[in-house]
C-alpha cells in the first residue's frame, strides 16, 4: 500500500539517495587508514586502590569514586598513605571507565623504574559511573564540582612531605577534558590547583550531538569564560585529536580557540605528533602506545629538579609540549640548549665542494667532519638540505663562522632539524645565515650499524612546484598532475586553491626507479600550515601510493598560506603526482561535519507532508497517503530560501535589533558559519537525505504497524471498527494523569516512551479492526455493503454519536501513520536522557534536571487525545485550515533553529500536534 503510492521515478530517486548516503557513511566509518597503534601492555597486574572520601562528599556524590592506579610492588607500597610522587588526575569521558588510566599509568611506572624512581608520577582516576554526558548534559556541572573536591582530596594525601605538590596535572579523555576546563568557571576554584591540562579527543568547540539544553548551556558557560578571561588564564593546555579514525568526535571540534592574547594553548592531531604519526579512534587514543610514550616523555621533561614537581614556568611548559607534540628535532629536550658547540678531538676533516653529496657510513673507526664551503654555493643556490638515517639524539650538523677549512666551534644547527619516521632532516635558507662560512656534517665512529647521510644545494624555484587542485564538481572525471624530473631529495608541492572542509581529493604518487637494488623509502608529508593536522605516508619505492587529501579545519579568511605536499624522495627515482576530486570523500565530509543535523531535516520533511495531509483533509475531505504527500510537499525550495533570506537580513543592523527585541535565538546557519562549516549546497544535500530518510522511515513504520496488527489478529479475537467515536473515553483522563505523574516522579523521556507505546497500540488496534472488516467484506460482501451503507447513513445524518466507515478508518490510519513518524523522532531524540536515568536508577529515582519534563507535560494529553481522534471527527473543524498552514513555517523553524540545536526540534513538532488535537473541540 505504501509503495503503491509512490511512482517508480521517485522510488528510484530514494534508492539513489540511499546509495549516496551510503558512500558518505562508508567514507566516515571505513575510509581511513588501518589502526597502526601498538597496544600498551601491563607488566604486572593492575590494581585500583579506592581513595576514601569524606562522608559528606561520598553522600553527596554516591555514584562517583576516586582511585589510585598501581602495579605490583608499587601498588603494595602505596596502600599505606601518604604519597611521595607527582599527582596526575585522569578524567574519563562519555561512558568512559576509570580503568582507562592503566595504559598511561603503566608506561609512567616503567619510565620511573628506568631512572630508579628518582621521580615518579601517581596516577589517580575518577569513576563517573560511565555516565553518558555527551548525550545528557544534566550531570556535567555535578562532575565538575566532584573533580574539584577530588583535587583537594588528592593534595591532602601528600601533606607533610618534603616536596609536597600544590597542584595536579589533569589528563581528560573526551568529555573529561571539557569537565577539566569547566573547573575554572567554579566560584571557589583556584586556578593554581592545576599546573597542566592535556585533553584527548575532547570536543571543545561544540557538542557532537546537542540533544538537550544543559549540554549547550554548559559549553556556552565554559567557552565564554575562557574567551573573556583569556588574559588571566595561565593554564597550559594541550588538546590532542584522533584524526579521521575518530568518527565519534571529528578533530575540528577539538581545536581550542586561537586568541592572540592567549598563547598557552596548543591543539594538534595525533597524526602530526612526532614519534606517533598515527591516527587514533576515540577509544584507542587512551591506550595508543606511541602517543602515550610521547605524553610520558613530555611529563618527565616537565619536572623541575628543585621542587621535584611539574614546573610552574609557563614558558618551559610550552617549550616541552612544542618539542614533543609539534616539532621534534631528534634531540633530547633542553630548556636552554647550547647553541655553540665545540668541534674538537681526534677526528678527520673532509672538505666537500660538490652541490650534491651522499655518504654511506658503516663500521666507521674515526669521527669525520664533512665541511661544505658556502661562499660559492650562495651565488648559485638559495637553500641547503641535509638528511641522515641515523636517528640518534646527538648533534649532527653545524655551521662554522668565518672559517677556512675547519673550526673549533660551530653553531649547532641540529636544533633546527625535524624528526621523521625514517630520517632526520634539515632545510636551511642560506640568506638567513649570512655569517656562516661552512656547513659541517658530523659522522660519529660506529660499529656494526649502517646509515646514510645526504646533502644537496638547490634553488627554491626548482623544488617548489605548484599543483592546482581540481574543481569540486569535476566528480573525479578530470585530474591534474606534475612530473618531478630532477633527481632531488626534497620537493614542495604547493596545493593551490585548497583550503575548505568540503574539498576532498585523492593524490596518487607513482615512483619509477632505475638501477635500484636496495629497498628505498620515500616519505610524503601533507603539511597544513594553519593548523597542526599534518599526516605522513611512508612508501617503499618504486610504487604507486594513494593519499587522501581533506581537512579537519578550514583555512581562516585572513590566512594566505598554501597547503603543501612535502616529498622526501630518492635521487634515483622519478615521481609523478596526480590529484583528482574524490566525490565519495566529499560526501563523507558532508556526513562528518553535518550528519548530526540530519534529524532536523528529516522532521522538516515529515512536517511538510503532515501539513499537506491536513490540507487535503480540509479541502477534499480525505487524507492522502503519507508517501504521496512527501513527494508533493517536501521540497527544499519551501524551506531553504526563507533561511537564506533571514541570514541575509540579519546582516543589517535594523533587522538584527528587531531580532534581538523579539528575543529570538541566533540562527543556526550563522553558528555554522562562525565554525567555518558552510558547504555550498549543503542544505540542499541534507534536505534530500532527510526526505529520503523520512520516506524509508515511513515505509518501515507502516510495515511495522501492519505486522503488529496481523500478530494482534492472530493472538486475539478479531476486532470490529468502533461503532461510536468518542474523543475522550472514560479511562483517558485517568491514563493521562498517571502518565503525567510518572513524568513528574521519574523521567520525562520515560513518560514520552509510554505515551508513544500507547499511541502505537491504538493505531495497531485500528489497523487490525480495518483488516478484519475488509476480510469479512471479502467473505460476505452483501452484509458488508449493508454495513457500509448503514454507517454512511449514520455519518451523513445529524444524529450522534458519529459512526466510523472503512474509508474514514483508512483516512485516519494515513494521518496516524504520519503522526507516528513524528513521534518516533521525538522519542529517539529524548532517548539519551532515558538511558541515563535507567543507568542511574539505583542512585536516583527521579531524573534531575530533566530536559524532557516540560515537553512530556504537553505531549501526554495531546497524544492521548490524538490516539482517539479520527478524520471524520475533525474534517468539519473550524481550526483545521489554520492547523494545516502551521507545519510549513514550523518546518522552516526546525532548519533555522534546530539543525545545530537538536533539543529545540521537539518544540516545533508538538505545536501542530496540539492544534490537531484541538480540532476535536473547535
Amino acid at each position: 500500500m505504501f509503495l503503491h503510492s509512490v511512482n517508480l521515478w521517485n522510488l528510484a530517486f530514494y534508492a539513489f539517495m540511499v546509495f549516496m548516503a551510503t558512500l558518505g557513511l562508508w567514507d566516515v566509518f571505513f575510509g581511513f587508514e588501518e589502526n597502526k597503534c601498538s597496544m600498551s601492555y601491563m607488566f604486572e597486574y593492575p590494581e585500583y586502590q579506592k581513595i576514601e572520601l569524606p562522608k559528606k562528599l561520598a553522600k553527596r556524590y554516591p555514584a562517583y569514586e576516586l582511585y589510585l592506579y598501581g602495579e605490583g610492588s608499587y601498588a603494595e607500597e602505596h596502600k599505606i598513605l601518604p604519597l611521595t610522587g607527582i599527582p596526575v588526575l585522569f578524567l574519563p569521558g562519555n561512558a568512559g571507565s576509570y580503568k582507562q588510566v592503566r595504559s598511561i599509568g603503566s608506561i609512567a611506572l616503567r619510565k620511573a623504574e628506568d631512572i630508579d624512581f628518582k621521580y615518579h608520577f601517581d596516577f589517580f582516576s575518577v569513576n563517573f559511573n560511565e555516565e553518558l554526558v555527551a548525550l545528557y548534559g544534566g550531570s556535567l556541572q555535578k562532575q565538575t564540582k566532584f573533580v574539584h573536591e577530588c583535587i583537594k582530596t588528592i593534595l591532602k594525601l601528600y601533606k607533610g612531605q618534603e616536596f609536597a605538590p600544590k597542584s595536579v596535572a589533569i589528563i581528560g579523555h573526551s568529555m573529561g577534558g571539557l569537565v577539566a576546563r569547566a573547573l575554572l568557571t567554579l566560584k571557589n576554584f583556584k586556578q593554581d590547583l592545576i599546573n597542566l591540562l592535556i585533553t584527548q579527543a575532547t570536543p571543545h568547540v561544540a557538542p557532537v550531538m546537542p540533544l538537550d539544553r544543559f549540554i549547550t548551556d554548559f559549553y556556552m558557560t565554559v567557552n565564554s569564560y575562557w574567551i573573556l578571561n583569556a588574559r588571566h588564564i595561565n593554564l597550559t593546555t594541550l588538546s590532542v585529536a584522533g584524526g579521521f579514525r575518530d568518527y565519534q568526535v571529528r578533530s575540528g571540534l577539538t581545536f581550542l580557540p586561537k586568541l592572540s592574547h592567549h598563547t598557552s594553548a596548543l591543539s594538534v592531531v595525533s597524526s602530526a605528533v612526532p614519534k606517533t604519526w598515527v591516527s587514533t579512534d576515540h577509544l584507542s587514543i587512551v591506550w595508543c602506545k606511541q602517543l602515550q610514550l610521547t605524553t610520558i616523555r613530555a611529563f618527565f621533561d616537565l619536572i623541575d629538579a628543585d621542587t621535584k614537581q611539574i614546573t610552574q614556568n609557563p614558558k618551559k611548559k610550552l617549550l616541552v609540549l612544542n618539542h614533543h607534540f609539534i616539532r621534534h628535532p631528534a634531540k633530547h629536550f633542553e630548556e636552554n640548549p647550547a647553541i655553540i658547540s665545540d668541534l674538537t678531538g681526534t677526528s678527520m676533516w673532509v672538505p666537500v665542494k660538490v652541490s650534491k653529496w651522499t655518504y654511506v657510513a658503516y663500521n666507521e673507526s674515526d669521527k669525520i667532519y664533512f665541511t661544505f664551503p658556502l661562499a660559492n654555493h650562495r651565488k648559485i643556490y638559495t637553500h641547503a638540505y641535509c638528511q641522515s638515517t641515523m636517528l640518534d639524539t646527538n648533534s649532527w650538523i653545524f655551521g662554522c663562522i668565518n672559517s677556512t677549512s675547519m673550526c673549533r666551534q660551530g653553531v649547532d644547527l641540529s636544533w633546527k632539524a625535524e624528526l621523521l619516521p625514517t630520517i632526520k632532516s634539515l632545510t636551511l635558507r642560506l640568506q638567513d645565515y649570512p655569517s656562516l662560512s661552512h656547513l659541517v656534517v658530523y659522522v660519529p665512529s660506529i660499529h656494526g650499524s649502517k646509515f646514510v647521510v645526504d646533502c644537496e644545494f638547490f634553488k627554491k624555484e626548482t623544488r617548489s612546484i605548484q599543483l592546482p587542485v581540481t574543481h569540486l564538481f569535476s566528480f573525479g572525471l578530470s585530474s591534474r598532475k606534475v612530473i618531478l624530473n630532477t633527481s632531488g631529495l626534497f620537493y614542495n608541492i604547493e596545493l593551490l586553491n585548497f583550503g575548505q572542509i568540503y574539498q576532498a581529493f585523492k593524490i596518487n604518487v607513482v615512483s619509477k626507479c632505475s638501477g635500484v637494488k636496495e629497498e628505498i623509502t620515500s616519505i610524503y608529508k601533507l603539511h597544513i600550515p594553519w593548523s597542526y593536522e599534518d599526516s605522513l605516508t611512508i612508501a617503499q619505492v618504486p610504487s604507486s601510493t594513494e593519499i587522501s587529501l581533506k581537512l579537519h579545519v578550514a583555512q581562516p579568511e585572513n590566512d594566505s598560506h598554501v597547503a603543501l605536499l612535502k616529498m622526501y624522495t630518492s635521487s634515483d627515482c622519478q615521481y609523478e603526482v596526480t590529484v583528482k576530486t574524490s566525490f565519495s570523500q566529499i560526501l563523507g565530509q558532508v556526513v562528518r561535519f553535518h550528519g548530526g543535523a540530519l534529524p532536523a531535516y528529516v522532521i522538516s520533511s515529515i512536517l511538510l507532508a503532515y501539513g499537506g495531509q491536513l490540507y487535503s483533509l480540509f479541502s477534499t475531505g480525505h487524507c492522502l497517503e503519507y508517501a504521496t504527500m512527501l513527494d508533493k510537499e517536501a521540497k527544499p525550495y519551501k524551506v531553504d530560501p526563507f533561511v537564506i533570506m533571514i541570514k541575509f537580513l540579519l546582516g543589517y543592523k535594523w533587522f538584527k535589533e528587531l531580532w534581538d527585541v523579539l528575543l529570538l535565538p541566533e540562527l543556526d546557519a550563522i553558528v555554522l558559519t562562525s565554525q567555518s562549516m558552510c558547504f555550498p549546497l549543503v542544505s540542499l544535500i541534507l534536505f534530500l537525505f532527510g526526505t529520503c530518510t523520512a520516506y524509508w522511515g515511513g515505509l518501515l513504520s507502516s510495515t511495522s504497524v501492519r505486522l503488529l496488527s496481523s500478530l494482534w489478529l492472530a493472538l486475539k479475537r478479531p476486532s470490529e471498527l468502533p461503532k461510536d467515536i468518542k474523543m475522550i473515553s472514560p479511562d483517558l483522563p485517568f491514563l493521562t494523569i498517571v502518565l503525567i505523574i510518572v513524568s513528574w516522579a521519574t523521567c520525562g523521556a520515560f513518560a514520552i516512551l509510554l505515551t508513544y507505546l500507547y499511541y502505537v497500540f491504538k493505531v495497531v488496534h485500528l489497523q487490525a479492526s480495518l483488516t478484519n472488516f475488509k476480510n469479512s467484506q471479502t467473505v460476505n460482501p452483501k452484509h458488508s455493503r449493508r454495513s457500509e451503507k448503514k454507517s454512511n447513513q449514520h455519518k451523513d445524518s445529524t444524529a450522534h454519536p458519529l459512526r466510523l466507515s472503512a474509508s474514514d478508518a483508512e483516512d485516519s490510519l494515513r494521518m496516524h501513520s504520519t503522526v507516528i513518524n513524528l513521534l518516533t523522532w521525538i522519542v529517539l531524540l529524548s532517548m539519551p536522557s532515558l538511558i541515563y536515568w535507567l543507568k542511574n536508577l539505583r542512585y536516583y529515582f527521579k531524573l534531575n534536571p530533566d530536559p524532557c519534563k516540560p515537553l512530556a507535560f504537553i505531549l501526554i494529553p495531546t497524544m492521548a487525545i490524538l490516539g482517539n481522534t479520527y478524520t471524520v471527527s475533525i474534517k468539519s473543524s473550524k481550526l483545521l485550515k489554520t492547523t494545516s498552514q502551521f507545519p510549513l513555517p514550523l518546518a522552516v523553524g526546525v532548519i533555522a533553529f534546530g539543525s545545530a540545536h537538536l533539543y529545540r526540534v521537539p518544540c516545533f513538532v508538538f505545536i501542530p500536534l496540539l492544534l490537531h488535537a484541538l480540532c476535536n473541540f473547535m
